[in-house]
């Protein structure tokens, strides 16, 4: 699905391919599109080890970093805090209850 991102240290808005994941433990943002459009990072005070879904610990680094963001999506505004880590070809992953 796609959603808006908007990023909120200088308030521009971002469109980008998201996945809802009933498995995930947390929201997730890949570190390339952080990058790429130039989010503000705030770093967490322990690093967060990332485990596979079959519980083993990813073969990459722990996650270091978050994102502030306001999320749009069909009218539904939430703003959300995004943990930042290597997603491979997912963009975002949106933890669903």
């Amino acid at each position: 699905m796609s959603i808006g991102v908007e990023k909120l240290n200088m308030h521009e808005d971002i469109t980008i391919k998201a996945l809802l994941d009933s498995g995930a433990t947390g929201m997730f943002m890949d570190k390339r599109i952080v990058a790429r459009h130039g989010f503000k990072l705030k770093k967490l005070e322990r690093p967060i080890m990332v485990r596979n879904v079959d519980r083993i610990n990813n073969s990459g680094e722990a996650i270091m970093h978050q994102v502030e963001c306001n999320v749009y999506y069909k009218g539904y505004i939430e703003r959300m805090r995004m943990d930042m880590c290597n997603l491979g070809k997912i963009k975002v992953i949106l933890e669903i209850p």
